[in-house]
């Protein structure tokens, strides 16, 4: 096995430093396409890309983020990448690193299965930016350790300034990097010596600290802000900032879409008497669709949309040619709110604009591809799903919204893999353990469904949906009065849970209690009617004596379901 140190120290490089320099060594042995000294193999790996050339391209993205150094085949490109940078609004969010680390590990463990198993001693790992120590968890937990170790090594570190390369932080939304390395440099600037540096440099580092969750520290740089400047435009960025840091605060409790509102409206109130139109129409429309979010918090839907066409139509009449990104986020936000309302087809027609716009950003995919779901239109939802894929790198919502495509269509088989690979790309993705873990509980692996549950029930007690598949396992391992206190608790958190209404109805049905069976079927019916629930409370009207009221929900299950074997059965037993 091949050895090799590298330096993780941040203060070197910044962000990637240490996922650089393994690139730095796998990357043109890949593209020479030949076994190195000391192979174990060269061969295609299963479901890899193929050749080595191929693989660098398959993951074109990832290395350019973490090695830009590098120069190698673009297979994927945005049209954020042919702008100026003053047009790149799309700022990516913290978790896009995730899918970055991800990219990079399938990267390393196809490489090195082609060609040797490798040791690397990271020395400085504790200095390491978020970026390195994100990527060596996933690499810790994607690779065999029989092809790649990682041990710690020396710590040395070098103690100089962190790394400042603000416009990469901003551009790939390294806010971590960003956050330290700004807040340094605020502290040795001047507003007085640089007033236009030190409003950006304010303007990226506050977005970052909203960012990884900071926001208190974001909030006190844009109140000092407003105690320096009367510059209109900066003010009103700064007034945006704060609104949408009320409504988007990571801690639900702390939101405050009121007095959000009163800052969008300082904002709009001070870009809507902008001289200039085209700057007027930019700024202005930001900040209405801005606002447009604090009034979807405010549950006005309509108010929301309105902003929106508001702002659009200032981007069609002034900013012809120009801010293509902010006009198609418009388009696709109105495309959101259109389908809250009801207005699909609209909706869609406006998330072909946004998608059309730029192909290559893989986001709204699944938007339009939730939409088309939710429409029946599977295959449709499925190829936009399949588009985000092949566009983004290891995108874990993605595989998430396939899975419910494939368990909606009959294939249970390729939606359990999709889940799989879901929570092998983030093992935090509470989502994905509620429905695997009603797949498994469905297919009677009662075991592994309760691991699921108690696994998404560590990452979100709250769960109403992993309480009632608990209760769903309770039952079916026949502990009936555990099975009962996990549907209570399912029910006290989402009282119009209908599997967890069915799944108690169930349970007082097997302890003989038909009046409490009857109750709980009875209210699930209420919230959904549905061949099953109907046909179950048949058998309970049947094992009451009740046989008219039987019948009559027999013959209502049958009408929904005129093909179902049971339902069948029943009838004509009856």
């Amino acid at each position: 096995m091949e050895s090799i140190v590298l330096d993780a120290d941040r203060r070197l490089h910044g962000p990637y430093t240490f996922a650089a320099a393994l690139l730095d060594r796998l990357v043109p042995e890949a593209l020479l396409d030949r076994p190195v000294p000391g192979a174990l193999l060269d061969r295609p790996v299963p479901g890899a890309p193929g050749r080595g050339p191929d693989l660098v391209a398959a993951y074109d993205i990832e290395i350019g983020v973490a090695a830009p150094q590098l120069s190698i085949p673009r297979r994927r490109r945005s049209l954020a990448e042919t702008l100026p940078r003053a047009q790149r609004i799309l700022i990516p969010g913290a978790r896009r690193t995730l899918r970055i680390a991800n990219g990079l590990a399938e990267f390393v463990r196809d490489h090195l299965t082609r060609t040797r198993p490798l040791t690397v001693t990271v020395d400085n790992l504790d200095e390491a930016d978020p970026t390195d120590a994100e990527l060596v968890e996933v690499l810790r937990r994607r690779v065999d350790p029989g092809l790649l170790r990682i041990v710690p090594g020396r710590s040395a570190p070098s103690g100089g300034p962190v790394d400042a390369d603000f416009d990469r932080f901003r551009d790939e939304g390294f806010h971590h990097a960003m956050a330290e390395a700004g807040l340094e440099a605020l502290r040795g600037m001047t507003y007085e010596g640089d007033p236009d540096g030190w409003r950006t440099l304010v303007q990226r580092v506050g977005g970052s600290l909203e960012a990884v969750e900071r926001e208190d520290e974001a909030r006190a740089l844009y109140d000092r802000a407003r105690r320096l400047t009367v510059d209109p435009k900066h003010r009103a960025t700064i007034a945006y900032a704060t609104a949408m840091l009320l409504v988007r605060h990571h801690d639900l409790a702390r939101r405050d879409p009121e007095e959000a509102l009163s800052w969008a409206n300082e904002a709009v109130t001070i870009t809507s008497l902008l001289p200039d139109p085209r700057e007027r129409a930019f700024h202005l429309g930001f900040d209405l669709n801005g606002k447009a979010l604090v009034e979807v918090r405010r549950g006005n839907l309509d108010n929301a949309l309105d902003l929106v066409r508001e702002a659009i139509d200032l981007a069609e009449e002034h900013l012809a040619g120009t801010h293509p990104i902010h006009r198609l986020v418009l388009y696709a936000n109105r495309a959101q709110l259109l389908a809250a309302t009801g207005r699909t087809q609209e909706a869609l027609a406006d998330y072909a604009i946004a998608i059309g716009a730029d192909p290559g950003y893989p986001d709204y995919y699944l938007d339009r591809g939730t939409l088309l779901h939710k429409l029946g239109r599977h295959e449709d939802a499925r190829a936009d799903f399949e588009a985000a894929i092949r566009l983004s790198p290891p995108f874990p919502e993605a595989y998430y919204n396939r899975a419910e495509i494939r368990y909606t269509t009959g294939d249970l088989d390729g939606a359990l893999a999709d889940l799989d690979h879901t929570l092998d790309l983030d093992p935090r993705f509470a989502p994905a353990y509620v429905n695997r873990a009603g797949l498994l509980a469905a297919a009677g692996e009662h075991a592994a469904a309760r691991r699921d549950a108690e696994r998404g029930l560590a990452l979100d007690p709250r769960s109403p949906h992993l309480r009632c598949v608990l209760g769903q396992v309770e039952a079916a391992e026949g502990r009936r009065a555990e099975a009962v206190a996990a549907f209570d608790a399912a029910l006290e958190l989402d009282p119009d849970l209908v599997a967890a209404w069915a799944g108690r109805a169930a349970a007082a049905y097997e302890e003989g209690d038909h009046a409490a069976a009857l109750s709980d079927l009875t209210r699930a019916l209420k919230l959904e009617e549905t061949a099953e629930l109907l046909f179950n409370r048949h058998l309970v009207h049947n094992a009451a004596g009740r046989p008219d009221e039987a019948r009559q929900d027999l013959l209502r299950a049958a009408r929904l379901a005129p093909r179902d074997p049971d339902i069948r059965r029943a009838l004509a037993e009856a």
